[in-house]
């Protein structure tokens, strides 16, 4: 019954690695600005960037659970969807995570966890009424393909300087408020030129870190086609959620809306974003990326 999740897109994996290269290497040139221009200070900031990390990595999945108002089911509380995962798990050859349930109308579903052993997937309400059950596995050998790929770990390292440059970028702005500190050359103020090479940084890694994230959704959805076999379930579960979220009122939207980095459809996504911004590819181009993952299967897209 395992089914091997193997023939790899080759291309999304080379942009992949660029995008991770290109974010390595802004990074690089970030702490070495830094260093060039700190000569104290730095190092107990990293320290409280790295505890925050380990403290997010380590506990991403309660977080995460938390923060939706997830709540973990059991088999005699949910027999059909932990059967449905289990059979999941099975094919994809992977550890069952916890799972849970969210109480909203809004149809989505979210993994998360440090590691295939140390993970949990949610699905709301909302979708499990709304989509057929071939649907739903659809999703969910998605999300489970999240936590193969181990896209917790992958987004926590990608995010950890970005995360240094937003508290650098406050210390500069605080520092021009509360100080007159000026260069020992009588240039520009350290706290200055921290203020600009972090701004720059953040801005930067926050385009690349929404590249990764982006490359990371086609990944699953990939994951999901092989895993299940008929990657035009999982394109009729896009359509019918992404067309579902104009029937759901807005409180409801707005109370998920904090989870739409991780849900497999952002709840709410404003009308100007650009995708260079966008958490998600667009639903057409994900929609075409499986459409040829079905012709190279022999299977029928309508």
């Amino acid at each position: 019954m395992k089914r091997r999740a193997d023939g790899r897109d080759k291309g999304l994996t080379l942009r992949m690695l660029a995008t991770g290269g290109m974010l390595g290497l802004l990074y690089v040139v970030f702490a070495v600005v830094l260093f060039n221009i700190l000569n104290v200070g730095l190092v107990p900031m990293l320290l409280i960037v790295v505890a925050l990390a380990f403290f997010q990595y380590y506990t991403s999945d309660k977080l995460a659970l938390a923060a939706s108002g997830a709540k973990v089911v059991t088999r005699e509380q949910a027999p059909a969807l932990h059967d449905m995962v289990d059979r999941l798990c099975a094919m994809a050859d992977l550890p069952k995570p916890r799972v849970a349930i969210i109480d909203t109308p809004v149809p989505n579903a979210f993994a998360t966890g440090r590691s295939p052993q140390h993970a949990a997937v949610a699905v709301t309400t909302g979708l499990w009424e709304r989509l057929e059950p071939a649907e739903v596995e659809g999703v969910l050998a998605h999300e489970l393909s999240h936590i193969a790929n181990r896209d917790v770990l992958i987004m926590t390292v990608a995010g950890f300087f970005a995360m240094l440059a937003a508290m650098l970028t406050r210390l500069g702005m605080y520092g021009g408020m509360f100080s007159g500190g000026r260069d020992r050359d009588n240039g520009p103020p350290v706290w200055l030129i921290m203020f600009a090479v972090s701004v720059i940084t953040y801005a930067l890694s926050y385009v690349l870190i929404r590249t990764i994230s982006r490359y990371r959704e086609y990944a699953a959805d990939r994951g999901a086609a092989l895993i299940t076999g008929a990657p035009e379930n999982l394109m009729s579960a896009l359509q019918k959620i992404s067309s579902q979220m104009t029937l759901i009122p807005e409180r409801d939207l707005r109370e998920v809306e904090g989870m739409n980095a991780f849900f497999i459809i952002p709840a709410r996504t404003k009308a100007s974003i650009g995708e260079l911004f966008a958490s998600h590819p667009p639903l057409e181009k994900r929609l075409a990326a499986l459409s040829e993952i079905a012709r190279q299967m022999g299977r029928p897209v309508a």
